[in-house]
C-alpha cells in the first residue's frame, strides 16, 4: 500500500552511534597484542597507535568530502565506481565480497565468542569449538535482527555504543588510578631500538587500523541519512577524536598494568588486565567486550548489505540484491548474502592470520577511493562542495596507504599474496561476466531463478530514486 525504499532513519545520533559502534569492537581488545608484537617494544606500540589514529582521521576527513560530492550509498564501491572506473570498483567488490568483509566479521565475531564464554572457564581457556559455536550464534542473532527491521538495528547500535565507552572506561579509570600511584615500571625503557623491526611496522599498522576501521562507514548509508551534507562530517570528525583519545588511555592503562611478555601471552588482553587490576569486574568486563564486538557485527551487516544492494543497483552484481522486503524495507537478499561465506571462515580461520589476510585488499582499496577524490576534483573543478579538506590529506592519505600495502609484501608475503591473487581473480570474471553479455539463453534462465527467488523472499526493486 506504499511505496518501497530505504527510508531516511538516520539521524546525527545514530551515524555517531554507526562510527562509534563500528570502531570501538574487538579491535582495541585483541589488537594491542598484534600492535605490541610487530612495532617491537611499548613506546612504539604507542606511537603506532597514535599515527594510527591520525591516519583514520585524514581518511574519514577525505571520505566525508567524498560523502558530500556523491551522493550515493555504497562506500568505497561506490567512490571507485564514479571516480576510477567500473573495473576497478568490481575488483574491489570481489574482494569486499570473498575475502575482505567475511574475513574482517569472522574476526570480529570469533572475538565475542572467546570474550562471552571467558568468564565460564576462567582461569582456562574456552574450549574452540564452543567459542565458534557462540560466535556463529551471535552473527546469526544480527543477520536477523537486520534481516527484520532497519530502526531496531539503528536502536541497537545506539545501545551498545553506550556500552562500549562503558567498557572503555572500566578499563581506562583503574589504570590511570595505578599511573597516578607511581606504577610506571612497564614504561622503562620504552623505546628499545633494538627490538624493531622495520619490515613487520606494516603489520603493526594494519594491527592497529584494524582497530580504528569503521571511520567510513556513513558513507555506506549516504541515502539513508538525514541532512547527509551537515551530518556526515560532524558525525566523523566528532567520532574519530573521541576514539583517539579513548584509544590512547586504554593503552596506557593496558601497559600500567601488564607487562611486554603478559600482552604478548595473552589470548584477550582486556580480560589478563581486570585479572590483574579489577577482580571484582572479572565477570562482568568480558561481557561488555562481548557485547562490543556484538554492535561491531551489526555495524558491518548493516553498512555492507548497502554496498551490495549499490553494486546490483548499477549492473554489477546479480539484480536480486538490489531489491527490498515489501513490508520490513529491508534490503532483505543482502543481508542474508553473507552468511555462508562468514560461517566457513569462522569455523576453519584464525584470528591473526584473518587480519592479515583481508587488510592488505581492504586499505588498497581505500587508498584507491581517496585517489579518486583527487581525480574527482581534478574533473570536476567546478563542483562546490559544502566540505572540502586541504589537498595534502588526500594526498598523504593515499601515498601512506600504498605504501604500506607495498611493505606488506616483505612483512607477510604468504597471507598477503592470497589476498593478492584473490583481487587479481576478478580480473576474469569482470570480462567474462560484466563486460560482455550473457547469451539470450542464460539470460532467461538467470531471470527466470531471479523471479522465482523474488517471489520466495517477497521482495521488489526500489520505487523511489534516493539519491
Amino acid at each position: 500500500e506504499e511505496a518501497v525504499f530505504l527510508r531516511k532513519k538516520i539521524t546525527l545520533v545514530r551515524a555517531f552511534s554507526l562510527l562509534i559502534g563500528s570502531m570501538v569492537g574487538s579491535g582495541i581488545f585483541i589488537s594491542p597484542k598484534g600492535v605490541l608484537k610487530n612495532s617491537g617494544s611499548v613506546g612504539f606500540s604507542l606511537v603506532v597507535w597514535f599515527a594510527c589514529g591520525v591516519l583514520s582521521m585524514f581518511g574519514a576527513l577525505c571520505y566525508a568530502e567524498l560523502g558530500t560530492r556523491i551522493t550515493k550509498s555504497g562506500g568505497h564501491y561506490i567512490y571507485i565506481l564514479e571516480t576510477l572506473g567500473p573495473l576497478p570498483s568490481f575488483l574491489f567488490l570481489w574482494a569486499e565480497f570473498f575475502a575482505i568483509r567475511p574475513a574482517n566479521s569472522a574476526v570480529v565475531s570469533l572475538a565475542f565468542g572467546r570474550y562471552m564464554l571467558e568468564p565460564f572457564f576462567a582461569p582456562c581457556a574456552a574450549p574452540v569449538p564452543a567459542v565458534k559455536l557462540v560466535s556463529l550464534l551471535g552473527y546469526y542473532t544480527v543477520l536477523t535482527l537486520n534481516s527484520w527491521s532497519v530502526t531496531w538495528s539503528a536502536r541497537l547500535q545506539t545501545a551498545l555504543s553506550v556500552i562500549k565507552l562503558l567498557a572503555l572506561a572500566l578499563i581506562i579509570v583503574p589504570g590511570m588510578m595505578l599511573l597516578a600511584q607511581g606504577h610506571t615500571e612497564n614504561f622503562q625503557d620504552a623505546f628499545d631500538r633494538q627490538s624493531l623491526v622495520l619490515d613487520k611496522l606494516p603489520l603493526a599498522f594494519y594491527a592497529g587500523m584494524f582497530a580504528y576501521s569503521g571511520w567510513f562507514q556513513t558513507s555506506f548509508v549516504r541515502e539513508e541519512l538525514v541532512r547527509p551534507e551537515r551530518n556526515i562530517p560532524l558525525a566523523v570528525i566528532v567520532s574519530v577524536i573521541t576514539v583517539i583519545v579513548g584509544y590512547m588511555l586504554t593503552n596506557v592503562s593496558y601497559y600500567t598494568v601488564l607487562g611486554t611478555q603478559d600482552v604478548l601471552a595473552s589470548p584477550a588482553v582486556a580480560v589478563s588486565f581486570v585479572q590483574r587490576a579489577f577482580k571484582s569486574l572479572i565477570s562482568v568486563v568480558p561481557v561488555l567486550v562481548a557485547l562490543s564486538c556484538f554492535g561491531t557485527m551489526n555495524g558491518g551487516i548493516f553498512t555492507f548489505s548497502r554496498t551490495l544492494f549499490v553494486a546490483s543497483r548499477e549492473g554489477q552484481w546479480p539484480p536480486l540484491f538490489s531489491m527490498i522486503h515489501i513490508r520490513r524495507h529491508t534490503p532483505l537478499p543482502a543481508v542474508m548474502l553473507m552468511f555462508p561465506l562468514v560461517t566457513a571462515m569462522v569455523c576453519i580461520g584464525d584470528i591473526y592470520h584473518l587480519m592479515n589476510f583481508f587488510s592488505f585488499s581492504r586499505w588498497l582499496f581505500i587508498g584507491l577511493a581517496t585517489l579518486g577524490l583527487i581525480v574527482h576534483r581534478h574533473r570536476h573543478p567546478e563542483l562546490r562542495s559544502p566540505f572540502k579538506v586541504p589537498l595534502f590529506v588526500p594526498v598523504s592519505f593515499t601515498i601512506i596507504c600504498l605504501f604500506t600495502v607495498a611493505m606488506s609484501f616483505y612483512s607477510d608475503p604468504v597471507n598477503i599474496s592470497i589476498g593478492c591473487t584473490m583481487v587479481l581473480s576478478g580480473f576474469p570474471v569482470y570480462y567474462l561476466i560484466i563486460h560482455r553479455q550473457m547469451s539470450s539463453r542464460c539470460r532467461s534462465l538467470f531471470y527466470y531463478l531471479t523471479h522465482k527467488l523474488q517471489l520466495l523472499l517477497e521482495v521488489v526493486q526500489q520505487e523511489i530514486k534516493t539519491y
